[in-house]
This record gives C-alpha cells, structure tokens and sequence, in this order.
C-alpha cells in the first residue's frame, strides 16, 4: 500500500464513518463581536507600551549622553546608559508581543 493510499484510509476510518467518504474539513467557529475587540484591545495596549517604554530609553539615552558631557562620575553614566538599553529591549519586546497576538 502506498503512502498515499494509507493516508487516504485513515482519512476515512478517523474522519469518516466507514462509507468510504471523508468528512468535511473542520474549520474553527467564527469569533464573536467582543473577541475580535479583545484581541484588537490588547494589541493596541502592547503597542502603547513599547511606544512608552521606547520614549522612556530615548529621554534615559539623552541623559547619559548629557552626563557624558558634564564633570559626573562614570557608574552613574553606566547606570544610565544600562537602563536606556533595558527599556529599549522591553519597548522591543512589547512589540514584537503585539505583532504576534493569535486572532
């Protein structure tokens, strides 16, 4: 028997009931009004927190740049630059979050 041929029977024995003819393919029930609002819900949150985390790396970037420039000492421009890094990698995160929402 080939493999064509097995698939083809086990299609009919799991999914049919013995006549020889497949069943329909089994697709998923349509979502509701609120689901779908859901799902858009937390998609547009996940995309206003990585906008706000990203605004928040940006300000913290410029402020170890600006203390780059002034007479302070360098863990303090480390730290700086440390949490712009984090906040940027949440900010990317959250993004990403948002693409990858199941519908």
């Amino acid at each position: 028997m080939t493999n064509l041929l097995r698939e083809t029977a086990r299609d009919v024995t799991v999914n049919g009931a013995g006549n020889g003819a497949p069943d329909a393919p089994v697709t998923s029930p349509a979502r509701g009004g609120f689901s779908r609002f859901w799902c858009t819900l937390r998609q547009t949150f996940h995309e206003v927190v990585a906008a706000i985390f990203a605004v928040l790396a940006l300000a913290w970037l410029q402020s170890a740049i600006r203390a780059c420039t002034r007479d302070v000492s360098r863990w303090l421009i480390g730290a700086a630059f440390g949490v712009a890094v984090l906040l940027a990698v949440f900010a990317w995160t959250s993004f990403r979050r948002s693409r990858q929402l199941r519908w």
